[in-house]
């Protein structure tokens, strides 16, 4: 399997070479040349499997070429063994055709994991097979940071990161970036929101001389592995629900689109997925877009779903992609116009867009109702983001078509926010009982790329 850039300028490499690479050197994003197909055999043979098992099955296709089948499938082991819940992502049914997608049993309790806990393997096979070794810097709302310094933390040939923005996330968020004590991961809190973190990032992959000097790699979802990771759970829920022979639908709560895309690439492997809505909160960029008022930057608002913060969707550019025909001089156009604040989408583009995604949009009220309502009347304590989720997914649910919504986060991590709501504070489990007591350390720094790549420059392998 080759991959290619969203732009179209960049060379065709490896998923090895794609993964390590992150960012495509001409500004856009990788994807598959070509995406594989399930039969329904296939699809429909996946039920009753272990998650790791489907797992392989799914993403096997993409990495054959750069991993052995055993050494893949040893991969995968080692990621989901330190899950809380055997099914790794357990369905629960919220009422009459609404069931709820539990993504949160990770070591992070977020769905982060999923994807973090398996790249932070493959990276440690194919750095140390090439004998090398990378800086990898990430941006982060809340959920990445936590999840990639919990993947990457000890390991010899990687040093860590991560970007987020000082005083946006949830104490829970920053108190799992800031707290861990190992030497090679480092947690940077800059003055300036989500897009300023997530602007810096790209700058310094466009940044030549800095990035072949500290040899970056990024493992935001812009790293393909990321979305790749994420299309299993799609598989592993539709065909609990009857699939292929049953098709599904998905809602899904997002601000950087990598976890809906991910459902749209498993619906053109063959997944019968009817419709997959966008989710959002008042940042509300990708439900305006949607909605046909073009794609323009507003101002982020600070929010009790904090993950969802953002005005650049940056996974949006791959659904633009097919959306323009695999154009990728179509998109390199497009995003030069973001720079200035935005741009129109064409009638085709747009046209196809609606083929498979609808979209909404949810106010802080309206999540604080969802959580209450759903404790009482389905005994689920869910957070701040799933509630979007539940709202929007109830505004487009069909009677003849189960709706599953992405339950993304653990309601500990938003526990000011829930117990507003619900009345109930939601407990940290066990394993994390001690997280407000342990030291933190972290980095407050300015929102300015030089003094960002120097503070890096200076900490790697200290």
């Amino acid at each position: 399997m080759k991959y290619i850039s969203t732009r179209g300028q960049a060379p065709e490499l490896t998923f090895e070479e794609a993964m390590l690479t992150g960012l495509a050197r001409d500004g856009g994003l990788y994807l598959p040349a070509e995406i594989p197909v399930m039969s329904q055999d296939e699809i429909a043979a996946l039920a009753g499997l272990p998650y790791e098992e489907i797992a392989f099955r799914v993403m096997w296709p993409y990495v054959s070429g750069s991993f052995a089948e055993d050494e893949f499938k040893a991969i995968i082991a080692r990621a989901y063994e330190g899950f809380g819940h055997d099914a790794r992502a357990p369905l629960k049914q919220l009422n009459e055709n609404h069931f709820l997608l539990e993504l949160f049993h990770g070591p992070t309790l977020a769905f982060k994991d999923f994807a973090m806990q398996l790249i932070g393997q493959l990276f440690q096979v194919a750095l140390k097979r090439r004998g090398d070794r990378v800086t990898i810097v990430g941006a982060t709302s809340g959920d990445t940071g936590s999840a990639a310094i919990e993947a990457f933390r000890g390991l010899d040939a990687v040093d860590v990161f991560i970007l987020f923005p000082h005083g946006r996330v949830s104490e829970v968020q920053r108190r799992q970036m800031t707290t861990p004590a190992d030497s090679n991961v480092h947690a940077l809190a800059v003055d300036g929101d989500f897009d300023d973190c997530q602007a810096a990032l790209k700058d310094m992959f466009n940044d030549f001389d800095f990035r072949d000097g500290v040899k970056l790699a990024g493992v935001n979802s812009i790293n393909f592995a990321r979305v790749l990771a994420q299309i299993v759970y799609y598989f592993s829920a539709a065909v609990s629900l009857g699939a292929p022979h049953r098709k599904v639908s998905f809602t899904v709560p997002t601000g950087n689109f990598g976890d809906i895309f991910a459902g749209y690439l498993a619906k053109r492997m063959g997944l019968p997925i009817d419709r997959l809505v966008v989710a959002t909160n008042q940042n509300d960029i990708l439900h305006r877009c949607l909605s046909g008022e073009g794609y323009f930057k507003g101002d982020t608002i600070p929010s009790i779903s904090p993950s969802m913060d953002i005005q650049v969707s940056s996974n949006f550019e791959r659904a633009l992609y097919y959306a323009y025909g695999e154009d990728g001089s179509a998109v390199a156009q497009l995003m030069d116009e973001l720079k200035t604040g935005g741009f129109n989408v064409s009638q085709g583009a747009m046209e196809a867009l609606r083929e498979s995604f609808d979209s909404g949009r949810v106010s802080e009220d309206e999540t604080l109702e969802t959580i209450k309502h759903t404790l009482a009347h389905s005994a689920e304590l869910v957070c701040p983001h799933t509630a979007v989720g539940i709202k929007v997914a109830e505004e487009h649910r069909a009677e003849d078509v189960p709706m599953i919504t992405l339950a993304t986060a653990h309601p500990a991590k938003f526990p000011a926010a829930v117990e507003k709501a619900s009345g109930e504070h939601p407990p940290l489990p066990s394993r994390m009982s001690d997280l407000y007591e342990r030291p933190e350390r972290v980095t407050r720094i300015a929102n300015n790329l030089g003094t960002l790549e120097d503070h890096i420059r200076r900490h790697i392998a200290e």
